[in-house]
């Protein structure tokens, strides 16, 4: 990635980590990804944004994604501003209780 586009990268890597620090990191489809049992979120830089996957399906969250919304329901985040870093701590957590199993007897 271009040398002005890494720091953010790393910010939204942190903010990643911070938000779920017993995730797995890895790089799957290219990008960085992590993963709790089954993947929580991947992310990885394009020429005008950082695309943000997979898409948001909290409900809760879907007025503050909105402008965001990309091809599929994937989010972009534009470079030419600054990166949403509490909306993707907000994402991130809504991905830990959509990936994580039910107890047993519930559903």
């Amino acid at each position: 990635m271009p040398a002005e586009v890494q720091p953010i990268l790393e910010s939204v890597r942190a903010t990643v980590r911070a938000a779920v620090p017993e995730a797995q990191e890895r790089i799957s489809y290219g990008m960085p990804a992590y993963f709790l049992g089954r993947a929580l979120v991947y992310f990885g830089a394009f020429k005008k944004h950082i695309g943000f996957y997979p898409p948001v399906r909290a409900e809760s969250l879907m007025p503050l994604v909105a402008r965001y919304a990309g091809p599929k329901g994937n989010l972009q985040f534009p470079l030419s501003e600054p990166m949403p870093h509490a909306l993707i701590t907000e994402i991130v957590q809504a991905r830990v209780d959509e990936t994580r199993p039910l107890p047993p007897g519930t559903a």
